[in-house]
């Protein structure tokens, strides 16, 4: 006997399992923000289904046959604790445990909301199958069409004659259509056979099989091709391969070809262990079909890895070997840009206990191109303790060193030092003032080997000099009117007196030592080099005064800091060459800062030499930003010596967005001292919610290394190359944020040759 909209309870062990949503023309749906895939309301929300295998139906009408079968019509909705179905007519046949739905159908579960014209169930078969379907997985923007859907109870979803796509909207960007496609949202792949890829409808490619992940979580499998060409390799095309060994390693294999060069295989290993990460890049290229006279092989080996173990215990490891010097400049590397001049080796291990700590490092700079060899640290082993003192809140210091100095070149000394440097600190602090004072002395011991009968160095050298620092300052504020607005604004005027006595080191050659930038906040340093080789006599007192306008927010609007060195006396120890530093040259160093609206900002500093009234460096920045998407900026550098050149540069580089889809990013830099282009570069970049692709011109200018020990090319003062880059796969929405890397792809002018001493 048929009855109204009652709730009609069997048990019945049926199997409904998988994952799917459907898109369709359902238009109750209120708008949802760009990317997000649609989020349908939950079937007869208020009806729950019982414990076990309760299956609870509604429907308008219902009748029974011989209590065997019961037909539901009108507004029919099935609820069991895993899914949920809505149609217009279901039979439920509880001999054979199976059930049929026709007419307007919805199926629903935690992972997927499908729609189709016919549902068949059975427990027989522990499947269901739904006939001309649209479905949309739910909490991800994967959806397509089936002329069938068959769910398992695992959740899988086998798909007959299917289409699948991760963009939004009616006409995706993108889209698979296969034979069939089999997805598990729990196994997170999507499996498709004989694919045909569309893009913008059009069919583009076609693959026998593959898979894919339907999430952003790690998975095995073909990464996106990269395209480009170049001057310098020709056309080049990459096709990586994930591995996704285990849950704490991976690796990527990259076959690249190059039309010029060949085929290179670019390879990274990465593993996680508790607190212990790293990483092993090897880029290798049996044979450059570009070097006619030379067959050697050329590669690239990295290694890096840091972590802390044993709870005091640090170890860090970064090391880079390479075939040859012009590798980077002709084949280029992602670990490096092509105009680095040296590669990093580097070793440590470090403890640290409650007042102390110690690093062992192992320390060398493979330079690049014909220049003299680096000194290397073998080994180098830091000591540094700390006793608190309860005499004004002071502390007494002891750092040591132990250093040998080693380099293949025997024109060059070798040497072991000893370093020792203890005294008292004595900081004193408040919101209003500080003042700290240090009373230190500084041993030093050489032992020397191997010296030229040119050079004046001494075997052995012992070298003691005491030092006395007293570092203070005040900050005062005030409130401020200003355009309207309430401000604060700060004065901070600090003072240094700094003495070190004048000591003769020319005995001394010169290991690890450089010369430090003379910035504002270089000014109240306690030495000007950066090694122990050279430690400048100071008989000085540093100024500086800096002013800030803060919003109520307290944020920065306006700084402006200026400051200089006085020095109180001459120096017999005037001039080193070797160090391009005179100890009675007076500094003086300003930086700026000017937040004029939410738009526009502008900084810079400069550092100038009273004694010569010249600008050693100086750079200024002028940005406009309209929104988070569209910037320009324009920017000036200046340094009087860079490798006894004079480097002056201006850049002009800019982010605009076309459309919604569609965004430009430019950037020119010139050469004003030789009056040439030192880079140009434009990139133009499509991006919606399931995929991004770059199309990028740069033209730079080629990096001249000469090499005694390989062959030396006749290369092109220019390079200049295209790329195509796939941002996003197939596999859904893409967490990476911004275009900040398209800026940071610049090369930086020219780079000297790094040493321990420079």
């Amino acid at each position: 006997m048929p009855f109204s909209r009652k709730v009609f309870s069997a048990y019945y062990c049926l199997f409904f399992s998988g994952a799917v949503v459907a898109e369709t023309s359902v238009t109750d749906l209120s708008p949802v923000p760009q990317c997000l895939p649609p989020a349908y309301p939950q079937l007869a929300p208020g009806y729950e289904a019982g414990a076990g295998q309760t299956i609870k139906i509604v429907a308008d009408h219902t009748s029974l046959l011989r209590n065997q079968v019961a037909k539901f019509t009108g507004d029919v909705t099935l609820i069991n604790e895993e899914h949920r179905i809505k149609a217009d007519e279901l039979e439920v046949n509880r001999q054979s445990e199976s059930f049929n739905a026709k007419g307007n159908i919805h199926f629903q579960n935690n992972m997927v909301n499908v729609f189709a014209n016919a549902l068949d169930a059975s427990d027989e078969t522990q499947s269901t199958q739904l006939t001309k379907t649209s479905y949309q997985l739910v909490n991800s923007p994967g959806k397509g069409e089936a002329g069938a859907i068959i769910v398992n109870k695992d959740g899988e979803l086998s798909m007959i004659d299917s289409t699948y796509t991760a963009c939004l909207g009616e006409v995706p960007d993108w889209q698979i259509k296969a034979a069939a496609i089999n997805l598990s949202v729990e196994e997170n792949y999507v499996e498709a056979y004989h694919a045909r890829l569309k893009l913008f409808g059009v069919p583009v490619f076609y693959l026998p099989y593959f898979n894919y992940p339907v999430t952003n979580e790690r998975k095995s499998g073909l990464l996106e091709p990269q395209f480009s060409s170049s001057g310098s390799s020709g056309v080049e095309v990459a096709m990586p391969f994930y591995w996704n060994i285990a849950e704490n390693l991976d690796a990527t294999i990259t076959p690249r070809y190059m039309s010029k060069r060949g085929m290179q295989l670019l390879t990274e290993f990465r593993y996680l262990a508790d607190l212990q990460s790293g990483k092993i890049n090897l880029e290798y290229l049996n044979k450059d079909d570009e070097l006619n006279a030379n067959n050697d092989p050329r590669y690239l080996a990295r290694y890096q890895h840091s972590g802390t173990f044993s709870d005091r215990f640090r170890a860090y490891i970064d090391y880079t070997t390479i075939s040859d010097d012009n590798y980077l400049v002709d084949i280029g590397s992602e670990e490096y840009k092509a105009n680095d001049a040296y590669l990093y080796q580097v070793g440590e291990l470090s403890y640290f206990g409650e007042n102390w700590q110690t690093t062992f490092k192992l320390q060398d700079f493979e330079v690049l191109g014909n220049h003299q060899h680096s000194y290397k640290t073998l080994p180098q082993i830091e000591i540094a303790s700390q006793q608190p003192l309860p005499l004004l809140n002071g502390q007494f210091e002891v750092y040591s060193e132990l250093t040998r100095f080693e380099t293949p070149n025997k024109a060059q000394p070798k040497a072991n030092r000893y370093h020792v440097e203890a005294g008292f600190n004595f900081p004193l602090t408040s919101p209003a003032w500080f003042l700290n004072s240090e009373l230190k002395v500084l041993q030093t011991y050489y032992q020397q080997e191997d010296i030229a009968e040119s050079d004046d160095f001494e075997e052995t050298v012992s070298r003691t000099l005491p030092k006395i620092r007293f570092h203070g300052g005040i900050n005062f504020d005030r409130d401020l009117q200003a355009f309207g607005k309430g401000l604060t604004q700060t004065f901070e005027p600090q003072l240094q007196y700094l003495y070190i006595p004048d000591k003769d080191q020319s005995d001394i050659a010169v290991y690890d030592t450089a010369r430090l930038q003379d910035d504002y906040n270089g000014l109240f340093r306690d030495r000007r080099y950066s090694g122990l080789d050279r430690i400048a006599h100071a008989n000085q007192v540093s100024w500086g005064v800096t002013s800030r306008i803060l919003s109520r927010s307290h944020q920065e609007l306006f700084r402006a800091s200026l400051g200089g060195i006085v020095y109180l006396n001459d120096s017999n120890f005037a001039a080193d060459d070797t160090l391009g530093i005179s100890a009675n040259k007076s500094a003086l160093a300003a930086d700026l800062f000017y937040r004029i609206n939410h738009q526009w900002q502008l900084s810079g500093d400069i550092q100038y030499n009273t004694t010569t009234n010249v600008t050693d460096k100086s750079q200024v920045n002028l940005d406009y930003q309209f929104n988070e998407n569209q910037l320009i900026q324009l920017n000036h550098r200046y340094s009087r010596n860079v490798s006894d050149s004079t480097l002056e540069q201006i850049s002009l580089l800019g982010s605009t967005s076309i459309d919604k889809n569609w965004t430009f990013v430019g950037r020119i830099t010139q050469d004003l001292q030789q009056n040439r282009s030192i880079e140009s570069y434009a990139g133009l970049e499509y991006e919606s919610c399931c995929w991004r692709v770059r199309f990028i011109y740069q033209r730079q200018i080629n990096t001249n290394i000469d090499e005694q020990d390989f062959i030396n090319e006749n290369r092109d003062e220019f390079n200049s190359g295209f790329m195509i880059k796939f941002q996003k796969g197939f596999g859904g929405q893409d967490s990476t944020v911004g275009r900040q890397d398209m800026f940071n792809s610049s090369i930086f002018g020219y780079k000297r040759p790094y040493f321990l001493n420079n």
